[in-house]
C-alpha cells in the first residue's frame, strides 16, 4: 500500500501523539511529532555527510504484522504452610493479539547516496487466566522503531529508534547487548534502542561500528541493572575478515544506576561506570564454528559483582539427509566475581537445535537447553508453515517449573512448566 504526501491515515496520527512522548527530553518536553524529529534527523544526517542533493517527491509505504496467539500450560504451586513441599498443579493460559503498523519512505538523492527512515509502534494486548481463579489484563501501544538513515556505497549513519544486534553465536548469546531476542520467537521480535550508529564497509570486507546510545533507562540484553537514562552510552565494533572466516572485537562504556537494584550505602553512588570489551569469531571450514567472549568490568560496592564475564562455543552441520538436516550446538558460561577471571557465582548451560525443512512451506525446529548447575532440562519444538501472507505455528514446550534461562525477555515465564502455544501471522 502506497501513499503520496498528504496520505498518512487518520490511525496514524494517533500513533505519532502516542509515540511523541516518548521522545522527548529530560525537560519533559513533547512539543515535536515525530515527523518533525525524523525531520530532524534528516537534516542532521545530510549535514554531516556534507553532500549537495536533489529531492524528488516523497514515497510513503505503509505495511504491517498481525499476530495473534494462545498459549495453555501446567506448572506446580505451592498449596501448603511454608516448607511443607506441598503441591498442586495449576492450569494457566494466555491469549492476545498483536499489531505492528510500519510507515516508510524513501528520497531519491544525488549520486549513489540514499535517505530512507521507518516508523512503527508495537499495540498489543492480552489476558492471562489462571485456574485458581485469577485473570490478569495487559495491553499498550509502545513505539518499536523511529529512525532516519543516510547511507552510501560503503557506509550509513542511522539516527533513532532501531535494532542494533551483532555477534557470531545464535542462541546464548554473550554479544546480547542491546537487544532481547529469543531464538525460540519464530518472528524474532525486540524492542529497539535510542542511538545515533554509524557503519563504514571497506572492499576487503572489514567493516567499522560506531555507536552512541541516550535516553534509554530500561535493561538491554543481558542487563540486571538498567543505564541512567539522561547519561550517554558509546562503543565501537571492529570486524576484520581473516583465513577461513572473520574476528571482531567490541567496546562499550555506560553509566548504571545501581540505585534502582541495590541497596546503597550512605556515601556510595548509586551510579556506576561500566565497560565491556569482547572478541568474537566465525569460522566456516568442514563445519561451522564460532566463539564469543566478554568480560565486563563494573565500579559497584558489592566486590562480588565487579567483573562479569561470559563465553559462548559453538558449531554446526547440514546432514545430507532428506531436505536436510541441519544440528547445531552451544556451550555457555556466565559467571561473577571480585577479580576479572577468579571463580564465584557461575552458571553453564549447553544448547542443542535441530532444524529440519519438511517441504518449502513447513519445517520442523526443536530447542534443547540443558543447565548444569541445576541439572535441568528445556525442551522445545515450532512447527511452522509458511505460505505469501499467512504463517502458522504450533509449539510446544517442557521445561522446569522455576525458570531460570532468558529471565529477562519478555513472556519468558510463560513457558514455565510444560504446554502448547498456537500462533498464527499475517504480513500485509
Amino acid at each position: 500500500m502506497r501513499f503520496r504526501n498528504g496520505h498518512i491515515t487518520r490511525v496514524w496520527r494517533k500513533i505519532i501523539v502516542a509515540m511523541r512522548s516518548k521522545l522527548s527530553g529530560p525537560s519533559g518536553n513533547s512539543s515535536d511529532t515525530l515527523t518533525c524529529v525524523l525531520g530532524k534527523l534528516t537534516g542532521m544526517l545530510i549535514l554531516l555527510a556534507g553532500i549537495p542533493i536533489t529531492v524528488c517527491a516523497q514515497q510513503f509505504v505503509f505495511k504491517g504484522q498481525a499476530i495473534g496467539w494462545t498459549v495453555a500450560s501446567q506448572m506446580e504451586e505451592l498449596n501448603g504452610p511454608p516448607g511443607s513441599g506441598i503441591a498442586e498443579k495449576v492450569w494457566r493460559g494466555q491469549a492476545g493479539l498483536r499489531y505492528l503498523p510500519e510507515l516508510g519512505f524513501q528520497v531519491p538523492v544525488k549520486e549513489n547516496y540514499s535517505f530512507d527512515a521507518k516508523v512503527s509502534a508495537n499495540i498489543y494486548g492480552s489476558g492471562l487466566y489462571w485456574s485458581s481463579d485469577s485473570i490478569v489484563w495487559d495491553g499498550k501501544i509502545k513505539p518499536f522503531r523511529a529512525w532516519a538513515r543516510f547511507s552510501g556505497d560503503q557506509f550509513e549513519l542511522r539516527a533513532g529508534l532501531q535494532k542494533i544486534n551483532f555477534g557470531s553465536a545464535s542462541m546464548l548469546r554473550p554479544l546480547m547487548w542491546f537487544d532481547q531476542i529469543d531464538p525460540r520467537d519464530p518472528l524474532q521480535l525486540t524492542d529497539g534502542v535510542y542511538a545515533l550508529l554509524g557503519r563504514y564497509y571497506f572492499l576487503n570486507n572489514a567493516n567499522i561500528w560506531v555507536w552512541g546510545l541516550y535516553g534509554n533507562d530500561k535493561p538491554k540484553g543481558w542487563e540486571i541493572v538498567p543505564s541512567v537514562r539522561y547519561k550517554p552510552e558509546f562503543g565501537f565494533r571492529v570486524q576484520i575478515p581473516v583465513p577461513g572466516g572473520e574476528l571482531a572485537t567490541t567496546y562499550h562504556y555506560r553509566v548504571a544506576d545501581a540505585g534502582k537494584v541495590y541497596q546503597i550505602p550512605h556515601g556510595e553512588n548509586k551510579h556506576v561506570r561500566e565497560k565491556r570489551l569482547a572478541l568474537d569469531g566465525k569460522f566456516d571450514y568442514v563445519v561451522g564454528l564460532w566463539f564469543e567472549a566478554v568480560l565486563i568490568h563494573q565500579e559497584i560496592h558489592i566486590p562480588e559483582y565487579t567483573w562479569r564475564r561470559a563465553l559462548n562455543l559453538g558449531l554446526d552441520y547440514t546432514f545430507d539427509l532428506g531436505s536436510g538436516l541441519n544440528l547445531m550446538t552451544e556451550f555457555f558460561t556466565f559467571g561473577s566475581s571480585d577479580r576479572p577471571l577468579a571463580s564465584g557465582q557461575d552458571v553453564y548451560f549447553t544448547a542443542l537445535s535441530a532444524n529440519y525443512p519438511i517441504s518449502i512451506i513447513n519445517g520442523l525446529n526443536g530447542i534443547l537447553f540443558y543447565d548444569w548447575t541445576n541439572n535441568d532440562i528445556y525442551n522445545f519444538i515450532n512447527w511452522s508453515w509458511q505460505f505469501d501472507n499467512w504463517s502458522f505455528y504450533i509449539m510446544g514446550f517442557w521445561n522446569p517449573q522455576h525458570f531460570n534461562l532468558y529471565q529477562g525477555l519478555e513472556g519468558s515465564n510463560l513457558y514455565a512448566g510444560r504446554g502448547l502455544q498456537f500462533m498464527i501471522v499475517y504480513n500485509h
